[in-house]
């Protein structure tokens, strides 16, 4: 029996346009987008020089509603502001007192927000630790919380401002300040409509983040979190978040 080759031909080319096709297509739903905070900065801002000393960077996010906060102790000089993001209005807040060397540091930030006053106290002790916000007074947010760490020159830090839900139900604010370069996290989480706070925090273990009992609460992709756990009485908790400082 004789072969058509001239059918065989153009069936075989047939095939090896649909086989590209497929791949192609194969290809496209394997990628998977990561998300990257264009205006991060990838280097950390503090000097080396003030890594053991009150003066430098420190970072932090807010609860009520929900942000982020930079803090700059006369980092590179002897200008002394802070920059809040909160429900993405930005605050710009500064302070006159002054940084004494040795010495634990205490000053209010002042500045406005859609008109109206702003105050943030803020305290550091000598050698840069324990940074704590000591009170706050933030038109419409008379229940912020934060959570504060230093930055040093061979740590960059980074805060996430997320959320999470949970099938008790419940929602929330869940937001990350986090360390690659040190391997560790800490976590403030606030349910909608509650005035008190859950913290958190452990170590993060090829981009995942594992809690102080050994619990696997997300996973880092760029510069975004996504996770799902079960919590207490079986609840299971689904967590999601992106870096925006």
């Amino acid at each position: 029996m004789k072969i058509n080759h001239k059918i065989q031909i153009p069936l075989l080319f047939l095939s090896v346009i649909l086989l590209s096709v497929l791949s192609c297509k194969k290809d496209k739903k394997e990628e998977v987008e990561i998300y990257t905070c264009a205006t991060c900065k990838t280097t950390p801002d503090a000097l080396a020089a003030n890594n053991s000393l009150n003066k430098g960077i420190y970072k932090g996010v807010v609860i009520g509603s929900t942000g982020t906060i930079k803090f700059d102790i006369a980092n590179g000089g002897s200008t002394i502001t802070a920059v809040m993001v909160l429900d993405g209005v930005t605050v710009n807040l500064t302070s006159a007192v002054a940084v004494v060397a040795g010495e634990p540091y205490s000053a209010a930030f002042t500045g406005t927000m859609n008109g109206s006053a702003v105050s943030i106290s803020f305290s550091v002790g000598a050698t840069g630790e324990t940074p704590t916000i000591t009170s706050s007074t933030i038109p419409g947010h008379a229940n912020a919380s934060f959570l504060l760490t230093k930055e040093v020159s061979t740590a960059l830090m980074e805060a996430y401002v997320g959320t999470f839900s949970s099938t008790k139900p419940e929602t929330g604010i869940f937001n990350i300040v986090l360390s690659r370069n040190l391997n560790t996290w800490g976590v403030i989480a606030r349910v909608d409509g509650a005035n008190s706070n859950t913290f958190d925090n452990g170590t993060i273990v090829n981009n995942t983040l594992v809690n102080s009992k050994g619990v696997t609460i997300g996973t880092l992709s760029g510069d975004a979190l996504n996770g799902k756990f079960n919590g207490r009485d079986g609840i299971v908790i689904t967590v999601t978040g992106k870096r925006t400082l």
